[in-house]
């Protein structure tokens, strides 16, 4: 993962500055970054959600003021603010309509509000699709001119880049790759959207939990057992350990979810053509730094090369997403650079 926390100081930097806001239910990440994309300086905020959306702009607004004042920019430097949010949003109206993990800020106004307080025009957009353009612009996808991303973590997130273009779609929900259907079955997965059959509802992490749950339940042994046993959580991160430990079950888990999603992403592939896919999120198995987040690359790999057109899967680079949590504020951040340039202010 790249050192994307380092700091350079504010007479290094190249104009226009951009700020870029990745608001989530327990926190608010915001960077403020050059034309390169250098950072010159962040913070972490709680979201602080019962105080209501007005008292979460107006903090966002605050947080991106004392970043620029400290860095010795100030607010006017600012050319526009990248802001990037979760659940079902209206983009073009800039409005959140009902967001799952923020409770009570439903049908909020949140660009306009934020650019209120910001005094600075505001880029508007999905957390997914701002964390795989930051990717695109700064990350494992600098260097390529397409790509597909998808996060893997409570649910299955994604994200379509091609040029400078997020895809977000007509109605604002574009790019909702963990709802492709990889499973018509009369005993498909139920998904949390009230579907079955759906990527999320096999590769998400609270599906490799459910899938661990159904097989101990019916008598599969496994070390998981004695360590839940003996007061542990079954997480994601468990079975990672376990499989790390060559655990049978857990092993098997981690496999079936790389075949899964590889099946995913061979309709995407076929979908996009992309230059690359990317694979981010909380649930990576310890990237390539791990025996078992190789082997859960390469299996992906795997069955693209066998379901994939061979040109297809030929040319198609799938790897690790490098910036982690960061890539949401650096992805707003470049939203709102991209949009900069295509209509200065």
């Amino acid at each position: 993962m790249t050192d994307t926390r380092r700091t350079i100081p504010s007479d290094q930097a190249v104009p226009p500055l951009f700020a870029g806001i990745d608001l989530g239910g327990t926190n608010i990440k915001i960077g403020l970054v050059d034309d390169r994309g250098a950072l010159l300086g962040y913070q972490s905020v709680p979201t602080e959600i019962h105080e209501g959306p007005e008292a979460g702009a107006r903090r966002m607004a605050d947080v991106v003021r004392q970043i620029a004042d400290g860095a010795g920019i100030g607010m006017a430097n600012v050319a526009r603010v990248g802001l990037a949010t979760p659940g079902t949003m209206d983009i073009p109206a800039g409005r959140l309509i009902k967001p799952v993990n923020l409770p009570g800020w439903n049908d909020f106004p949140i660009r306009d509000r934020v650019s209120h307080h910001c005094g600075r025009p505001v880029t508007y957009a999905n957390d997914a699709d701002a964390a795989a353009y930051g990717e695109f612009w700064l990350g494992a996808g600098r260097e390529m001119h397409s790509l597909v991303m998808l996060t893997l973590g409570t649910g299955v997130g994604g994200g379509i880049i091609i040029g400078d273009l997020s895809i977000a779609g007509e109605h604002s929900h574009g790019s909702e790759l963990g709802h492709i259907i990889i499973d018509i079955g009369p005993n498909a997965r139920m998904c949390g959207c009230g579907q079955t059959g759906h990527l999320e509802a096999y590769c998400s992490a609270t599906a490799v939990v459910r899938r661990t749950e159904e097989a101990l339940q019916a008598g599969r042994a496994s070390s998981l057992s004695a360590a839940i046993a003996g007061g542990a959580e079954l997480t994601a991160l468990l079975i990672d350990q376990h499989a790390e430990r060559e655990d049978p079950l857990a092993v098997e888990i981690v496999d079936e979810t790389a075949r899964l999603l590889g099946i995913g992403i061979v309709t995407l592939l076929h979908t996009v053509d992309p230059s690359g896919v990317l694979i981010g999120g909380a649930m990576t198995f310890g990237r390539e730094g791990s025996p078992v987040g190789r082997k859960f690359i390469e299996r992906i790999r795997q069955e693209v090369r066998r379901r994939a057109l061979p040109v297809v899967a030929a040319a198609a680079r799938i790897n690790y997403a490098e910036l982690g949590s960061d890539a949401g504020f650096f992805g707003a951040a470049g939203l709102a650079r991209a949009d900069f340039h295509r209509k200065p202010e």
